[in-house]
């Protein structure tokens, strides 16, 4: 199985593709300012972006994970998640409440897409 990484540093890739899956990284906002909308938005639009480079879509998406600093905003960001989700096209998903790497941020997203 061929394995190619993208936006690879020392610690970790921004994108993996394995054989037919692309396994995308922990993604946060550019904009750590934001409130938790616009970082999820952020974060949607790199997914997005990500996804394109390797000829793919979020209708590919198999599998998202979620964090929030606050599960407080749970509706927040599903008032978000919920417009970019294409309809009959949602993937898996667990969303749950965790202490993220730097308090400035309030949303991680990673997912896995199908090639």
């Amino acid at each position: 199985m061929d394995i190619k990484r993208y936006g690879a540093g020392d610690r970790m890739s921004q994108l993996v593709v394995a054989g037919e899956l692309a396994f995308i990284a922990g993604q946060v906002a550019d904009d750590s300012g934001l409130d938790v909308a616009g970082q999820t938005r952020q974060i949607l639009d790199k997914i997005d972006r990500l996804l394109e480079s390797v000829g793919a879509d979020k209708r590919r998406i198999v599998s998202a994970s979620i964090w929030l600093a606050d599960y407080r905003s749970f509706a927040d960001m599903n008032r978000i998640w919920d417009a970019w989700v294409p309809k009959g096209d949602a993937p898996a998903r667990a969303c749950v409440e965790s202490k993220l790497a730097f308090p400035e941020y309030t949303v991680e997203i990673a997912a896995i897409a199908a090639l």
